[in-house]
């Protein structure tokens, strides 16, 4: 049976949200870690109950209090103007790790590590960072590599040849999906076209919804979603076309938003890595560039819904080749007109 961890995510958040206090920063209880004495401080650029990249932000945090006896506390829907402000504030309270999940605050962690060296930080960036203050961590994302199975998958599937992609914001590590969906369609011999939209915004439903009528309208029976709450849109869009559509997901399993619409997910996970960099930390390396790949991370969920065994079997042959390392994704993060 398939395990539904959008659900999981979403009942584990909700329990722990409603523990807060309901601001803007809610710190946990010590737990107790005086010997290392270490504290650590998430920033997250959305709610903790998206059941998405956030939550899977905050479980992260959680597995490093409860596997390391760290103490933590965090700030949700943080913007990047005023992240700044939001880190200094947890330095001035003796937090001692700051981690920024999203890469929109790496130009401003790197600018706080320099003029806090005592303090740690761990960042997220799309390519890995040279030259870093001795006191970073970077988690190098590399989303691309879980597009590539995408891209296998939705080629796969497409009846019309036109596949669509509709990301957030027009963003490096998005450009880089759209080019490794296109690698993945070329590597395989597959005549299949892929048009990418952007909503500007990576939770607004109502946007995604209309780009992705308009997709359809274009042809596209097939959507890859690269957003957070906004791919309830993608799948009512989905559910309410003329034609079969059929939706690749993204973060978390999301086979409740439309059982017949949903094909697979692109897997994150961000507790294992947070784990092993303060586990670092707290054995003295506190600095590096930690890649997710596809035993650090990243997975497209397995087997498809809505898919032949004849594709299920292609995707499992492919996502094999890529944990082996057989098959090279290129990292090209070239915009895209």
């Amino acid at each position: 049976m398939r395990k539904n961890i959008f659900l999981i995510l979403l009942s584990v958040v909700l329990i722990f949200a409603l523990s807060a206090c309901g601001g803007a920063s809610a710190p946990a209880e010590e737990t107790g870690n005086g010997e290392a004495g270490l504290r650590l401080a998430a920033i997250f650029p959305g709610t903790i109950t998206d059941a998405d990249y956030n939550s899977l932000g905050y479980l992260g945090i959680t597995t490093v209090e409860s596997d390391l006896g760290v103490e933590i506390a965090y700030s949700e829907t943080v913007a990047v103007p005023d992240v700044d402000r939001v880190m200094r504030e947890y330095i001035d309270d003796n937090y001692n790790i700051i981690f920024t999940h999203g890469g929109q605050f790496f130009t401003q962690t790197l600018e706080l590590a320099a003029e806090f060296p005592e303090v740690n930080f761990i960042a997220e960036a799309d390519a890995a960072a040279e030259d870093l203050p001795p006191n970073v961590w970077v988690m190098v994302r590399n989303m691309e590599r879980g597009a590539y199975g995408a891209g296998v998958v939705a080629g796969m599937l497409t009846e019309t040849g036109t596949i669509g992609y509709i990301g957030g914001l027009t963003l490096p590590f998005s450009y880089a999906e759209v080019h490794a969906m296109e690698q993945a369609l070329a590597d395989n011999g597959m005549d299949v076209t892929v048009v990418p939209v952007w909503a500007g915004d990576f939770n607004d439903p109502a946007k995604a919804r209309e780009l992705t009528d308009t997709l359809i309208s274009e042809g596209a029976d097939v959507i890859v979603s690269s957003l957070n709450l906004g791919t309830l849109g993608v799948f009512e869009a989905a559910k309410n076309a003329s034609s079969e559509v059929l939706v690749i997901a993204k973060y978390t399993d999301k086979s409740e938003a439309g059982e017949d619409q949903y094909v697979t997910s692109m897997l994150y996970d961000f507790a294992g890595p947070l784990t092993d960099m303060v586990s670092s930390i707290e054995s003295g390396e506190t600095s590096g560039n930690y890649h997710l790949g596809f035993d650090t991370g990243i997975t497209l969920q397995l087997p498809l819904a809505n898919a032949s065994d004849e594709v299920n079997s292609f995707a499992e042959d492919v996502m094999a080749q890529l944990a082996a390392g057989d098959i090279e994704v290129e990292k090209n993060s070239e915009p895209i007109e």
